[in-house]
C-alpha cells in the first residue's frame, strides 16, 4: 500500500473577464498570478502544503490554469482575456466540477486533502436569472452530513467586489456564512480605482495564500484570512450579517 503524503490545501482564483473589465481592470487582474508566484518563490516550503488553480468567466467559465504546483518550472499561465457577459452560474458549475476532479485525483495520488478556498472577483451583476446563480450555488455548496447528499467537498467561499459589483448580491456568496469559521467578503469602498481595488485585493490572496501555508506548516490548518484592521486601503471587509455597505 503506498503511504499518504502530506495534506494539501487548494486555492481556486475565480476571475470575472466580462467587457466591463476591459483596460486597466484586466491588466490588474493579470498581474495577480505573477504576484502569487513571486511570495511563493520567497517561501518555497509552502509550495508543499497549497495547490493553485485559475479559472475565468464570462458567459462561459474555463479553467485557465490547472490546480497544480505554481513554483513547478514546466507551469505556464495563460493571460486574462475580456469577452461577453457575466454568468455566476457558469463560473460555479465549472468550479464545482474542476474541484470534485481535483480533489478525486489528489487523494488518486495519496494526497489528504484540505477543504478548497475559492476566492470569486467579479466588476458587475450577474447576467444570470436570480434563480439561475443561487441553484448552482447550492450546488457548489450544500452539504448534508447526516444523509451524505450534496457536495462533500464544498469549498469554503470569499467574494471580492469592484466597481459595480452588488454587494448585496456578493453577501450572499459568503460560505460558509456562521459558525466558528464563516469567510468574509471584501468590497472596493466608494472612490477607489477599480484596478487599484483589484491590485489591493492580490495583496490580500498572496497574504492569505502565505499565512495559510505557514499554519498547515506548523501543524494545523485552515485558509486564514487578513485580519480587517490590516487590509490595505481603499478596501473594506463585511460578515454575512453586516449591512454598514447599504
Amino acid at each position: 500500500m503506498s503511504e499518504d503524503k502530506a495534506k494539501l490545501l487548494p486555492f481556486y482564483l475565480v476571475i470575472d473577464v466580462s467587457y466591463s473589465m476591459d483596460g486597466e481592470n484586466i491588466l490588474a487582474a493579470n498581474d495577480i498570478m505573477p504576484s502569487l508566484l513571486e511570495a511563493l518563490a520567497q517561501n518555497p516550503i509552502l509550495s508543499d502544503k497549497v495547490r493553485f488553480c485559475l479559472i475565468d468567466f464570462s458567459d462561459d467559465a474555463q479553467v485557465l490554469l490547472p490546480l497544480c504546483d505554481i513554483l513547478d518550472p514546466a507551469m505556464t499561465v495563460t493571460g486574462l482575456a475580456v469577452r461577453g457577459g457575466t454568468s455566476y452560474a457558469a463560473a460555479f458549475r465549472v468550479l464545482r466540477k474542476t474541484i470534485e476532479n481535483d480533489v478525486a485525483q489528489l487523494k488518486g495520488d495519496h494526497y489528504s486533502v484540505h477543504r478548497p478556498a475559492v476566492f470569486f472577483l467579479s466588476d458587475g451583476e450577474t447576467t444570470d436569472e436570480d434563480h439561475e446563480w443561487r441553484a448552482a450555488f447550492r450546488d457548489l455548496t450544500e452539504y448534508d452530513r447526516q444523509t451524505g447528499t450534496g457536495f462533500a467537498m464544498y469549498p469554503n467561499f470569499i467574494p471580492f467586489g469592484v466597481a459595480q459589483a452588488d454587494p448585496s448580491a456578493l453577501q450572499q456568496l459568503i460560505h460558509p456564512s456562521t459558525g466558528s469559521k464563516q469567510m468574509r467578503m471584501f468590497m472596493m469602498d466608494k472612490g477607489n480605482s477599480p484596478a487599484e481595488a483589484i491590485r489591493a485585493m492580490a495583496e490580500i490572496l498572496v497574504s492569505s495564500v502565505v499565512n495559510s501555508g505557514n499554519v498547515m506548516a506548523g501543524g494545523s490548518s485552515g485558509i486564514v484570512l487578513p485580519d480587517t484592521t490590516q487590509l490595505p486601503a481603499g478596501i473594506s471587509s463585511y460578515g454575512a450579517d453586516d449591512d454598514d455597505f447599504l
